[in-house]
């Protein structure tokens, strides 16, 4: 039961953390609207490279691109969210049954995975060369965010087995 529980409990607190970062990309929309305007124009990347035909200037496509972001983080909290429920509801359950209800945490990962490495390392760092700003770069904390879901991951899949009665 305390694996179970340890489940459980890593679920929700990714959870709080996707709600944490949603929400303060809304509640404080103008700073992080900057890291997203400043990350697709390229202007703190390495003057003159090659590469600045991908950087993006026109505020509306800026704007999709945040509330996308916003929007991915918010549906990574529900489904975390959802995961956690439904882990809960069959913690007495079989393993199998158990087992079955990690689906949540499957789908909560991979969207996870795909805002904080698709969207933050490869989209920005590479396709925007965030990594060439010293000042609009993103990439560490994307790191430790998509490493700690991928850990948490790789614990919750574990199969678990039918609890011992006592």
């Amino acid at each position: 039961m305390t694996l179970r529980f340890s489940k459980i409990v890593m679920c929700l607190c990714l959870a709080v953390f996707a709600f944490l970062v949603a929400f303060g990309n809304i509640t404080d929309y103008g700073s992080n609207f900057a890291f997203v305007q400043h990350v697709l124009s390229m202007d703190t990347t390495f003057p003159g490279n090659a590469l600045m035909y991908r950087s993006i200037t026109n505020p509306s496509l800026w704007t999709a691109g945040y509330w996308l972001i916003i929007l991915g983080e918010a549906l990574t909290c529900l489904l975390y969210l959802i995961a956690a429920l439904n882990l809960w509801q069959a913690r007495n359950a079989s393993g199998q049954a158990f087992n079955d209800a990690k689906k949540f945490a499957v789908l909560a990962a991979t969207l996870g995975f795909l805002i904080w490495y698709f969207g933050f390392m490869v989209v920005g760092g590479e396709w925007f060369a965030m990594w060439q700003s010293s000042i609009w770069n993103g990439q560490q904390k994307a790191f430790m965010f998509y490493m700690t879901m991928l850990a948490v991951l790789i614990f919750v899949i574990q199969p678990d087995s039918d609890l011992r009665k006592s």
